[in-house]
């Protein structure tokens, strides 16, 4: 295997026609240049350059290691390059909750990565719980969640108002019958609400669908499958909201939280600063105005 070390110092002395202007250019010593060239011949087998001549040149075998010399050089900058903008190249990992997956945040991180061309975004969706574990775990740099209490490493926070939900042209839900829901699965901050709001009330329930999907938990209450509890913000044309009139008291609120890691590049500096905008639009968006 050719040392490139090797051949930069024989296309110097070539390029420059002798060891004492090629070692000035290579800021080494004459006899370290002189050194390379050596071991580049013991390498190869034969003789580099042609030293009888003031102005040092070639031999045959020389000028043959001139053009893969050369082209072993220029591969090598290129791969360290293509490396070194790798590195350069940002990336960040977002978690936030399974609403925000589709369009909802597409056009913030579109915007952001139009700022900063190499930021590359890895967003993982999930339950607020497992979230906030791998943002504890390190495995996060940013993260949006869903929590009852926020904790004092918080960055932002918003509120994020819940509602009761059916279809919209389901009838009142019959009295003394098992309501049937529409859930997260087990552990998840809308369903232990939910299923303890219902127990205090004294309301039986059982669930008839369950899913780890958001926008399906919003699509079986539409197409009649049962009630649910859900943030406001997913209430469209097709829901109807339950009210305390029909024995479904406004549940408390939960707040949207932001955590971000105190070091970040400006890439991620940008994309904070992108999220707490978005934030602040949507909870002016979802937060009825005081009475």
């Amino acid at each position: 295997m050719l040392d490139p070390v090797l051949l930069r110092s024989f296309l110097t002395v070539v390029d420059t026609g002798n060891f004492t202007r090629a070692s000035e250019h290579l800021h080494l010593t004459q006899s370290t240049v002189s050194q390379h060239v050596i071991r580049l011949e013991e390498n190869l087998g034969c003789r580099l350059l042609d030293r009888t001549q003031r102005h040092v040149l070639p031999t045959e075998e020389g000028e043959r290691l001139l053009g893969y010399a050369r082209s072993i050089l220029r591969l090598a900058e290129e791969a360290r390059e293509s490396v070194a903008a790798a590195q350069a190249s940002a990336v960040l990992r977002l978690g936030a909750p399974e609403d925000f997956m589709g369009a909802t945040l597409m056009p913030t991180l579109a915007a952001v990565q139009s700022a900063y061309p190499r930021l590359r975004v890895e967003v993982e969706g999930g339950l607020s719980h497992q979230l906030l574990r791998r943002y504890r775990d390190g495995e996060l740099d940013l993260l949006l969640v869903k929590q009852w209490e926020v904790d004092a490493d918080c960055d932002a926070h918003w509120p994020e108002p819940l509602c009761w939900i059916t279809a919209r042209d389901a009838p009142p839900p019959a009295p003394d019958t098992a309501l049937p829901l529409v859930a997260f699965p087990a552990g998840a901050l809308y369903r232990h609400e939910m299923t303890a709001m219902l127990e205090t009330s004294g309301k039986p329930w059982h669930v008839r669908f369950s899913s780890p999907s958001l926008p399906s938990l919003s699509a079986a209450v539409a197409a009649g499958l049962g009630i649910s509890l859900l943030p406001a913000a997913c209430a469209t044309a097709e829901h109807r909201r339950l009210t305390p009139e029909e024995g479904f008291p406004a549940p408390r609120g939960l707040y949207l939280s932001l955590y971000a890691r105190s070091r970040l590049s400006d890439a991620g500096l940008a994309l904070r600063r992108a999220l707490t905008d978005y934030c602040e639009e949507r909870a002016a968006m979802v937060t009825p105005p005081p009475a």
